[in-house]
């Protein structure tokens, strides 16, 4: 039987950059484990690729996010560049529709500056200004943001594991958890194959099924979910350079925590625009509504108290409704977009792009988790709700996590290997 000091469950970008951070600072014995055949098959590249500065992001409720997303630029960049990983420098526009929307990016402004953006990065523009940067944009206002880059997330994800492979950690592929036996000096994981591994410690980084394991392991009881797919579709050649720029808008629903459709220049020269928030019933539900029994048993083993309380929500089933409406029509989604792209045109959007899940926590009053939630077992952890921008954070945040197991005793630090990254740096820049 496999005997290991830390299993990792999730070999997405989270969870491959913490058996990054631990194979560089440790020297237990560490494993990451993952149902499919490869590292980062779902949401780590399932994404856009944006590299997001956090001037959105409220620095009073998602503190940790926000400097996450900032420390972490740096970081990527550094790493795309020496691997040659795509680097797109198209920056972003966030534009407001009218004046209260403005408010929002004035708001929106001092955000950034509170979160570590220096004033240069960050330039409130007015409709004039927006057009002379791109003539085919058609807004009251924007902040524009020249430090946004769109990468290749799964790339990066590839590199991350193979530091990690070469500092002695082993990647263990096709084994699905389907048993926890939690003992008071070890877990043992019970997998669908029947083989089985011993481990000291779990951290659990399963994205979308990470409340799923989280309950294997009694925790999280009070806690439901719903799955919203992000759909987008791809720009015909000879109308992707209509902008060349990143546009998102303000979103509507502002206290939901969703993007609007926006259009994105990816890295490797697709524009599409997106996405949709549609729900589904499972974190991998990416094309129809069903694909097997399964998908009922997981559908029914969510709903709960929280989940009818936030079905019964006039906002939430106004936003529902116009995003399956934005899913099934191109027209529709394309109408959204043509509020701040008026030449946009629904012909010039024909072929879909790679659709991405959002699993999203939901509270006991039935309202949306906003931050990443951690629970602490006896000897696991588990990060749940951990959604954009954390890809973009996940270097620093995972920096963080290993700290936090520091302080609270689970691990012990010394220089292991050689470093990609510098963690003391990182921790400095933290605190």
């Amino acid at each position: 039987m496999l005997k290991y000091d830390i299993a990792i469950i999730g070999s997405g970008i989270l969870g491959t950059t913490i058996s990054y951070w631990l194979s560089t600072l440790t020297t237990l014995k560490i494993c990451v484990i993952d149902k499919e055949h490869h590292e980062a098959m779902h949401a780590s590249s399932r994404n856009t690729g944006v590299i997001h500065s956090p001037f959105y992001i409220d620095p009073n409720k998602k503190k940790i996010a926000a400097k996450s997303a900032f420390l972490s630029y740096d970081l990527w960049k550094t790493m795309a560049i020496q691997n040659e990983v795509p680097w797109l420098e198209s920056g972003t526009i966030e534009v407001a529709l009218n004046e209260k929307q403005h408010n929002t990016l004035e708001k929106y402004l001092n955000w950034g500056i509170e979160n570590g953006l220096d004033k240069n990065e960050l330039h409130l523009f007015d409709r004039n200004q927006i057009s002379a940067k791109e003539p085919n944009v058609k807004c009251y206002s924007g902040i524009y943001c020249p430090r946004d880059v769109s990468t290749d997330y799964g790339i990066l994800t590839h590199i991350v594991k193979n530091h990690s492979a070469q500092n002695k950690t082993d990647f263990i592929f096709n084994f699905e958890v389907k048993n926890i036996v939690d003992s008071l000096d070890h877990i043992k994981l019970i997998f669908e194959n029947g083989k089985e591994l011993i481990t000291n410690f779990v951290i659990n980084c399963a994205g979308g099924n990470s409340l799923n394991i989280a309950q294997k392991f009694n925790l999280a009881s009070e806690y439901s979910h719903i799955n919203f797919r992000g759909e987008y579709m791809i720009a015909s050649n000879d109308h992707g350079n209509l902008v060349n720029t990143n546009i998102y808008s303000v979103p509507e629903f502002e206290e939901y925590p969703f993007l609007d459709p926006h259009w994105i220049k990816r890295s490797n020269g697709i524009t599409e625009i997106g996405p949709t928030a549609v729900p589904v019933l499972t974190p991998e539900t990416y094309d129809g509504c069903i694909s097997n029994f399964r998908d009922i048993f997981y559908l029914f083993k969510y709903i709960n108290k929280n989940t009818f309380k936030i079905l019964s929500n006039s906002d939430f089933l106004a936003l529902a409704s116009k995003e399956f409406l934005s899913s099934i029509s191109t027209t529709r989604l394309v109408n959204r977009i043509q509020k701040f792209i008026p030449d946009a045109d629904p012909k010039y959007f024909v072929n879909k792009g790679t659709a991405g899940i959002r699993s999203q926590i939901i509270l006991n009053d039935g309202t949306f988790m906003h931050d990443v939630l951690e629970l602490y077992g006896d000897n696991s952890l588990h990060i749940i709700n951990y959604n954009s921008p954390g890809a973009t954070g996940a270097p620093a945040y995972s920096a963080y996590i290993i700290t936090k197991l520091y302080e609270q005793g689970f691990i012990k630090l010394e220089n292991n290997a050689k470093n990609i990254w510098n963690y003391e740096k990182l921790v400095d820049a933290g605190n």
